[in-house]
């Protein structure tokens, strides 16, 4: 099936619209400037339309992704006094820290 090409112009109200949804505040030659950078944004993605992706799988990622995560295991659950032995205060074998909520 044959795709319509459609050329997508940045017009000054889409760069105002832009701004808008941003919250910036352009001047003139900001504008300007703006408007030709998306332009040329937009020439590059027909560039990339124009390349012939039969066959190519799509990816979410340049890299592969693993899992990173590691099992939750305790490592120091049997040095209760160890891990106490610095603490400025103690009781009842916890750390004793001031109250911070009335």
């Amino acid at each position: 099936m044959a795709e319509m090409e459609v050329k997508m112009i940045i017009s000054d109200e889409t760069i105002t619209y832009v701004a808008a949804l941003a919250k910036l505040s352009l001047t003139e030659e900001q504008k300007e400037r703006a408007k030709a950078d998306l332009g040329s944004i937009l020439g590059y993605i027909d560039t990339m339309n124009e390349l012939d992706t039969d066959g190519i799988e799509p990816m979410s990622h340049a890299f592969p992704v693993k899992n990173v995560f590691r099992e939750d295991v305790v490592t120091n659950g049997e040095n209760r006094e160890e891990l106490l032995a610095n603490a400025p205060v103690k009781k009842d074998g916890c750390f004793v820290v001031p109250k911070t909520v009335e």
